[in-house]
């Protein structure tokens, strides 16, 4: 009688684990439908047709296909007849009445290997946000990161990147800002034009290249066959230095990751870099802007990087059109465009 006791107990114990591993694996909210059957599967509800064990044998778990648990001990009470069975557990029978099921039987299922967790059913729920979901393993953030992101994704993602450069305060640039300066144009552009930093007139407006200097520009997209929004423009430094100063190497080091992050979405074809700050600021060179123009760099060793002179220095100095519009030519016949001849 104790005997026939203890392994009772052990059989509650076993089953009441297993449901609640099923409950962890499975997402399970609450209980299920059918209170009765829960208390049978428990064992708590004695009633006609045998012991617990024979009445879980025979209906599961109150008729849910849940899977069978990833683990041994009690989880195959809970999985469905079919796959008890596949597990080596003899199903028990009516006719035993209140009777303890047979040891053998109980040792084959306890020695038998537990059987894999069957792949989930989709479920039709949506999708939970990144905060609210479990950690993801390195591998699934790395298969995610690889999938190729749509035109809205790729918005959406450089709106929350200038969001952040809004509240930033990383360098002493921020003190006296109006605006932070994030870019302009269309972010699925083959060119990206990267000045040196706001001026006044950006740092009223909140857009690069809105001054003396970006009418200049937007002139030479134009003679290049562009719009001058169906370009991406945006700058080394987000925040105007102090009376249009060159950008220190520190204030450029707190903004790179917020340039990083704009040419990884972005994925242009070539970069036009504009003046020797934005040649620094993109490839770490210390070289000027006059040995470095018209020859082809590299940005992370994948982007192909056009350096040429900043539309400023061409108001101070109009000869030196020529020598932009040389580059920009280089650019387009890179891109397979063709260009009419300027001086």
């Amino acid at each position: 009688m104790v005997d026939a006791l203890r392994e009772e107990l052990a059989d509650l114990t076993a089953s009441v684990r297993a449901f609640l591993e099923w409950h962890a694996m499975t997402g399970a909210d609450g209980l299920p439908g059918d209170p009765s059957a829960l208390h049978e599967a428990l064992g708590a509800s004695p009633s006609a047709g045998g012991p617990p064990a024979a009445r879980r044998a025979e209906r599961g778990f109150a008729g849910l296909d849940a899977p069978a648990a990833p683990r041994g001990g009690g989880g195959a009470a809970f999985a469905p007849p079919a796959q008890r069975g596949a597990a080596g557990a003899s199903p028990a029978h009516p006719e035993q009445g209140a009777s303890a099921p047979h040891p053998e039987p109980r040792a084959a299922e306890a020695r038998a290997p537990a059987q894999p967790p069957r792949a989930p059913e989709p479920s039709p729920r949506p999708a939970v946000s990144a905060a609210a979901a479990p950690r993801a393993e390195p591998a699934a953030r790395a298969i995610a990161a690889a999938q190729p992101d749509t035109p809205e994704e790729r918005a959406a993602r450089l709106s929350l990147i200038a969001e952040e450069v809004r509240t930033c305060q990383k360098c002493p640039l921020h003190e006296g800002r109006t605006h932070t300066v994030f870019s302009r144009g269309d972010p699925l552009s083959e060119i990206v034009f990267v000045g040196e930093g706001p001026g006044a007139e950006e740092d009223q407006q909140g857009e690069p290249f809105v001054g003396a200097a970006g009418q200049l520009l937007d002139k030479m997209i134009a003679a290049m066959g562009y719009h001058r929004d169906g370009v991406y423009i945006c700058n080394i430094v987000k925040c105007r230095p102090p009376k249009n100063r060159k950008p220190e190497p520190a204030e450029m080091a707190a903004c790179s990751p917020y340039l990083a992050s704009q040419l990884a979405l972005i994925k242009p074809k070539v970069i036009v870099a504009l003046g020797a700050t934005a040649v620094q600021g993109l490839i770490g060179t210390t070289e000027g802007i006059t040995k470095l123009r018209g020859t082809w760099k590299l940005y992370k060793g994948s982007i192909p990087i056009m350096p040429t002179f900043h539309p400023a220095y061409l108001l101070r100095q109009p000869s030196a059109k020529r020598e932009v519009w040389s580059d920009l030519k280089e650019v387009m016949r890179h891109l397979g465009k063709s260009a009419p001849d300027r001086g």
